[in-house]
């Protein structure tokens, strides 16, 4: 992937416009259709990464009943996320998107194919033992290859700019909440099948040979409003300085982004704890169906941001959108009836694309676009980080000092009145507090002068129609 010089031919420079970028090339509906083949091709490849991903995190607990080998392998994920979204971000910034998807999807193919030789010709044996190399490789090459994949993503929130007009840009950000909750719920229910059914071997093969054929397919897209990248004062592979610089240019978007982020804090405590209260609740089987169902909750939510948009002030329905996540959460489990919880979950998740759409929303409106891949680079590095912090640091308290005393006579009968009876009470009270906070702190940033101010700024640009507030 090579940088391309900042002029060149179809390029144009006005002002009010996109710099680069040339909206005349096609009309609304042909930049939508591309826009839906990008969006299409990101998720089938979104799909086979956490497909490939939750398999082996599946098959490394199945042959080894080791829980430390999957939280390793499960933590070191996120880890590598948060680590190298910024220098993402940052190539996002530099390069075409295209080519950048494209290098993303051929990077992956090839750290899918070396891990499937890996497979291939190191006996299982000790491709599972924990104290040697072959283990620690083979999950290393597979963690890369699915982490590089994330570079998409970043890539596919800037075309939403690039090819979208601003007033429907937030249905747009609602079809990826929708694509994301369909890659959740088929990956949660189709890898623990292809490990079960077929093996890890065959996983890997149809893992390899859908991630082919979605870089074939991202081969013939184009997308010639943006025949240069645009010009960017990004710098090298990892731009923190520029990263920073690029969310603090724009009044009050740093507080947007530890509010997201302080949100995924508090997502972290039922992260951390939904899974163990519904298999208290529910056998494992009906569980991992349970939950899928559940989930169904995220393309709903995505439906609705794509038909009805999110208002002339996306924050205000984002900061609505958590305090009812707040209610949810402090409620779903307040009495131990397994509809309640299944309902709460549907209704919890289909929030979660709203409050995601609005905030790359307004990203995409208030930052221009030489900025943007940094910012959500930016962001992605802060809220990954967050959810997997909370998820290490409730766990232990909740398994050693919450859980115990509810369930013991003392504790049984001081809860009663507010949380009911029942083996998972504990869970329950850290549940109702960890809403509380998220409703405190949603109606507390209604009330800061940023939130005043973002708003004022996405609304300003607003006004000033296709390309505003875009150099």
């Amino acid at each position: 992937m090579t940088e391309q010089e900042h002029t060149g031919p179809g390029v144009v420079d006005d002002p009010g416009h996109h710099h680069n970028l040339d909206l005349s090339l096609r009309s609304a509906a042909e930049r939508s259709r591309t826009f839906m083949g990008i969006l299409v091709n990101t998720a089938a490849a979104n799909i086979t990464t956490s497909y490939l991903w939750f398999a082996l995190t599946f098959w490394v607990y199945l042959e080894t009943r080791n829980v430390i080998a999957t939280g390793v392998v499960g933590g070191a994920y996120m880890l590598l996320i948060a680590i190298s979204s910024i220098s993402f971000g940052t190539f996002v910034d530099r390069y075409r998107k295209l080519s950048v998807m494209r290098f993303a999807a051929a990077f992956t193919l090839v750290m899918f194919a070396v891990a499937g030789a890996v497979f291939l010709f190191i006996p299982t044996g000790s491709l599972l033992d924990l104290g040697q190399p072959w283990f620690w490789a083979f999950t290393l090459i597979i963690l890369v290859g699915a982490v590089v994949e994330n570079m998409r993503n970043i890539a596919l929130s800037t075309t939403v700019t690039i090819l979208i007009e601003p007033e429907r840009r937030a249905n747009a950000n609602g079809l990826v909440g929708m694509v994301q909750g369909l890659m959740f719920i088929i990956t949660s229910v189709l890898s623990g099948l292809s490990v079960g059914l077929v093996g890890m071997g065959w996983t890997i093969v149809l893992a390899l040979v859908l991630t082919a054929l979605a870089y074939v397919h991202l081969l013939k897209l184009r997308i010639p409003e943006e025949l240069q990248p645009a010009a960017s004062d990004a710098k090298g592979g990892f731009d923190l300085r520029g990263s920073l610089a690029a969310v603090l240019a724009i009044s009050g978007l740093f507080a947007l982004i530890i509010f997201s982020t302080f949100n995924n804090f508090v997502g972290g405590v039922y992260m951390a704890l939904m899974d163990p209260y519904g298999l208290e609740m529910f056998p494992v089987e009906l569980w991992g169906t349970f939950f899928a169902l559940g989930a169904t909750g995220f393309i709903l939510g995505g439906a609705l941001v794509n038909k009805f948009g999110l208002g002339a002030n996306p924050l205000r329905t984002m900061l609505i959108a958590v305090a009812i996540m707040g209610v949810l959460g402090a409620l779903f489990t307040i009495r131990e009836w397994p509809w309640l919880y299944i309902l709460g979950i549907w209704l919890y998740l289909t929030l979660v694309p709203i409050v995601e759409a609005a905030e790359q929303t307004v990203i995409q409106q208030v930052v221009p676009l030489p900025r943007q891949g940094r910012v959500f680079g930016f962001a992605m590095a802060f809220e990954s980080a967050a959810a997997p912090i909370t998820a290490f640091l409730i766990a232990p308290i909740a398994q050693y000092w919450i859980i115990p005393y509810a369930r013991s006579e003392e504790g049984a009968a001081l809860l009663a009145p507010l949380l009911g009876e029942g083996t998972s009470r504990g869970i329950a009270l850290v549940f109702l507090v960890a809403g509380i906070v998220m409703v405190i702190a949603a109606f507390l940033a209604f009330l800061t002068p940023v939130y005043r101010r973002v708003s004022a700024s996405y609304q300003g640009k607003a006004v000033g129609g296709p390309g505003a507030g875009l150099p």
